[in-house]
């Protein structure tokens, strides 16, 4: 059996494995659209009736960010800590199974996942919000997604290598991705009134970037244009994410 087909069918275990877990399957959807509606109560009532720009249009690519975000990059890099705690990738290395296929498979795993929040996030905006899904911008959002997931999920992979054990990984990993979500245009919207030093600060990192192209693939008011700065931090932090975890991944669990 070749390699890909291997690959193919860990994707299939894997996500076999996520949804007999139906709790935690639950709340990974649930949570984003709890986000999205919880922020456009608090923030939605300052808009006009009829009004072209609502905070549901930018809350809901904001979401769809998060989402991507936390299938891809939280959820890689909790998950794959786990395995190697548990000795699963130790094992796994002593099977006929390539480790760039398991791994392949875990990454499968994540973007599907990933996928499915995009389209429950984006029908939920249109049915509760009137936010009208860009199909028109089709090209430009498919483009912006896969190059976002490809860079988180290599970023999850990247901060595994750092993780001493999976009962410290949801503080390492929350505390690498929460509070870039309030300066990035996830949580809150960067407007003039953002400190200089912190919008830049912000541009460092891929979020920043990511949500920025997920906006302007939902906002209404402007067509999108190439932003040579977007798309190369982007692919930055992927080459970065590449190089560190090719160095530190590690599938031995640490003493």
């Amino acid at each position: 059996m070749s390699g890909i087909s291997l690959a193919v069918r860990q994707v299939r275990a894997e996500n076999r494995a996520f949804w007999r877990n139906p709790a935690a399957a639950f709340f990974t959807f649930a949570f984003p659209l709890i986000f999205m509606v919880v922020f456009n109560v608090l923030f939605g009532g300052g808009s006009p009736p009829g009004a072209t720009y609502t905070p549901a249009h930018f809350f809901t690519p904001a979401i769809v960010a998060l989402s991507i975000i936390t299938a891809c990059y939280t959820n890689i890099a909790m998950t794959v800590t786990s395995a190697r705690d548990e000795g699963i990738l130790k094992r796994v290395r002593g099977t006929p199974l390539p480790e760039w296929a398991y791994l392949a498979g875990r990454i499968g795993q994540a973007v599907l996942v990933a996928l499915l929040l995009v389209v429950i996030v984006s029908a939920f905006g249109t049915v509760a919000y009137s936010v009208e899904f860009p199909f028109e911008r089709l090209p430009f959002l498919l483009a912006a997604l896969v190059l976002g997931a490809a860079t988180f999920c290599a970023l999850g992979l990247a901060i595994s290598g750092f993780i001493p054990n999976a009962d410290a990984s949801p503080a390492i990993v929350n505390a690498t991705i929460l509070p870039l979500l309030f300066i990035s245009n996830v949580f809150a919207q960067v407007g003039q009134e953002t400190p200089t030093w912190l919008d830049t600060l912000s541009k460092v990192f891929p979020i920043r970037h990511f949500a920025d192209l997920l906006h302007a693939a939902w906002d209404p008011r402007t067509a999108p244009t190439f932003e040579p700065l977007a798309w190369g931090a982007l692919a930055a932090w992927l080459i970065v994410g590449v190089v560190v975890a090719s160095r530190y991944f590690t599938w031995e669990p640490r003493a």
